[in-house]
């Protein structure tokens, strides 16, 4: 468990908008200095100015989560300027939804590079000087996805199953070391990204996802800075992935059942087996 006030230093990876920008917000509010990394520069300014005008205290820096050298170099421009992270938030990520045989080799390295390979690198970067300092909190925003495989998501699921796994052996080895890992499983989330994402839902998949109201970027954040201060390591925004969390291996016949007359529905309304 951590203690957040005015002496805590928070980054946050995809910090300017969405989930990232939400937490800074609930985080800033309680004293804590929040440092936002995210691609673009005019979206990070613009997201600095928004949380200064509330009294944050705000700095900022551009890279590319997907590399290696660049978010480490943010990291340490950022821990320079304020102090040592005390909490990571690993909220940066990419979806690119489509049908399995339609999608290039290219998007399943790019969902790797930036949604696995991105927390990674943010993560390495700070966990051993929290394990030096004997405290620390790391939160890795994964995914609904990461809990059961979702047609549309053969790119994106694997590099959120993979967030998951490397949360779940992690919070074993730091826990000796004071530090709290945490992992976050939202569903679809009212942000930028979904209304880019849903551009390239398959039909099936804009079927299935239709069935489950988005939630708004809010609510995310305050599970994420509940499990910051209670040491908890399954963060859920909504009742529905707590649930499919907690009897996922028992409900997953039903689920595929869903699926499955979700798929066959839309593909007999196009007369079509795939979408063109």
């Amino acid at each position: 468990m951590t203690t957040l006030n005015v002496d805590s230093h928070a980054i946050i990876t995809g910090g300017s908008s969405g989930i990232g920008l939400e937490t800074a917000r609930l985080l800033a509010a309680r004293g804590v200095t929040v440092s936002l990394v995210a691609r673009r520069q005019e979206v990070l300014d613009a997201a600095a100015e928004d949380l200064r005008a509330d009294g944050a205290t705000v700095q900022v820096a551009s890279a590319d989560v997907a590399d290696q050298e660049s978010i480490v170099g943010a990291i340490r421009g950022l821990e320079s300027a304020a102090g040592p992270c005390d909490v990571l938030v690993t909220s940066a990520g990419q979806a690119r939804p489509g049908h399995f045989l339609e999608l290039d080799d290219e998007v399943f390295r790019r969902m790797m590079e930036v949604d696995y390979f991105g927390t990674l690198y943010a993560v390495r970067a700070v966990a051993p000087g929290m394990v030096a300092r004997g405290g620390g909190s790391i939160v890795a925003v994964s995914s609904g996805a990461a809990l059961v495989g979702v047609f549309g998501y053969t790119a994106y699921g694997p590099a959120k199953f993979a967030v998951r796994g490397l949360m779940e052996a992690l919070r074993s080895e730091l826990a000796p070391h004071g530090v709290h890992v945490a992992c976050a499983y939202p569903s679809d989330v009212d942000t930028p990204q979904l209304a880019e994402e849903n551009e390239f839902k398959p039909a099936e998949t804009a079927a299935i996802s239709g069935t489950v109201k988005p939630v708004r970027p809010e609510r995310v954040a305050a599970a994420v800075v509940r499990s910051i201060d209670s040491g908890r390591f399954a963060v859920y925004s909504d009742p529905g992935m707590a649930a499919l969390a907690g009897v996922g291996p028992l409900l997953a016949p039903v689920v595929r059942r869903f699926v499955d007359r979700k798929v066959r529905a839309v593909r007999r309304g196009a007369g079509t087996g795939l979408r063109t």
